[in-house]
């Protein structure tokens, strides 16, 4: 892998599914991965095999129709969870193992009622295990975001000598700050022995809106993998969102980092997904959401008009958006109200649209947002409607 070639793990099928009413079923399952296949993700999670029948089944069908990217099922460190996942994947082309163990002290203390060393101990052996079914083993250090960063290091150590690949660095409640994260990261590239022979992962929660700059920060200082979901889903406040972090690498190519995805497709699969999980993002999600290329203010609406990157950072056709939307409201300058009525066929002159603008402010006023249709009212009630035929 290039030094410069970030992956993209997508776990829109399992992290992203755990969130109430948001299940998805075997054949959605089916209809998104291959989407995400086509996307061009390098892992595709696809589930948690031992967890129940379902999800098994999911990851196996998922293993089948995949036809370039890594295909990967969760386990805890427990020996069954590893062998249920190596039988769910044995169809992939290139199967991963995701295995690991919680290694904060709040975890090691009060989830395992555990110690330092023992946590160790379970951790190489999960990953020791999975290693006799396949070559692609990545490790989580489950709440490594507040786990001390000498202990975690140990921990890396330990796992890669045990053969994992991939070590998944997790700040699970989402707690760090983005230069906290990123220093993690570093320290771990500089303290852990072997490093080289493993990919350090990002994988961010949303719980504090740090996911975007936590995974960011996190590659800038060394990950080269970032584990995110389609439209940010996930668990309470959701993960980082693949359309997200896929774009800020592209639009700021100085960093010297990008990724295998075609961007053009965001828009449409971020579509897909919230139609199968019922999960619509808010309108003013970045890069995906319906007013990510919407203009209502008349200042931007002019600058838009005259030329996009006055207030666009990111063409629209980049993501798979036809076009910006000039939105009319009472905000909406004479600029933008000229642009709508000549898309539907009305050519002002500046004497007219004067006349005009003043029948559309008391129409705006009235309404939220003024359509085609109301376009065509207001004309037609104009004293200057007959100069237009």
């Amino acid at each position: 892998m290039s030094n410069s070639k970030v992956q993209i793990f997508d776990t829109t099928l399992r992290d992203g599914e755990q969130v109430p009413g948001c299940k998805l079923n075997t054949n959605q399952k089916i209809v998104i991965a291959e989407q995400l296949d086509l996307l061009g993700v390098d892992v595709i999670e696809a589930g948690f095999p031992v967890s129940s029948p379902g999800d098994f089944a999911s990851v196996e069908a998922v293993s089948k129709i995949v036809k370039h990217a890594t295909v990967c099922g969760l386990t805890r460190s427990v020996e069954n969870d590893i062998k249920v996942a190596a039988q769910a994947l044995k169809y992939a082309k290139r199967p991963r193992i995701h295995t690991g163990i919680g290694t904060s002290d709040s975890h090691i203390q009060y989830k395992f009622k555990s110690n330092r060393d023992a946590i160790i101990e379970r951790a190489v052996a999960a990953v020791s295990y999975a290693k006799t079914f396949v070559e692609d083993v990545e490790f989580y250090a489950e709440d490594a975001g507040r786990t001390d960063n000498d202990y975690l290091a140990r921990v890396c150590e330990a796992v890669i000598k045990a053969g994992a690949t991939v070590l998944n660095i997790p700040d699970t409640t989402g707690y760090c700050l983005p230069h906290e994260y990123g220093a993690k990261i570093k320290y771990l590239k500089e303290n852990v022995k072997g490093i080289d022979k493993a990919t350090l992962s990002c994988h961010c929660h949303n719980d504090l809106g740090l996911a975007t700059a936590n995974s960011i920060e996190g590659v800038i200082n060394g990950a080269r993998q970032i584990e995110c979901t389609i439209n940010g889903i996930g668990e309470r406040a959701g993960n980082t969102a693949l359309e997200e972090v896929v774009m800020v690498m592209k639009q700021h190519p100085y960093l010297g980092l990008d990724t295998n995805i075609n961007t053009a497709m965001l828009y449409g699969i971020s579509q897909l997904v919230a139609e199968q999980t019922g999960m619509h993002p808010q309108p003013n999600k970045a890069i995906i959401g319906a007013n990510a290329f919407a203009h209502s203010s008349g200042i931007h609406q002019d600058g838009v008009i005259k030329n996009r990157e006055t207030y666009e950072i990111i063409d629209p056709k980049d993501v798979g958006v036809t076009e910006s939307a000039i939105v009319l409201t009472a905000r909406s300058g004479r600029a933008a109200l000229a642009y709508r009525a000549k898309n539907i066929g009305y050519e002002l002159t500046k004497l007219q649209l004067d006349v005009v603008y003043k029948d559309f402010l008391k129409f705006a006023d009235l309404k939220k947002e003024i359509n085609d249709s109301d376009i065509h009212k207001i004309m037609e009630s104009s004293p200057i409607y007959n100069e237009l035929h």
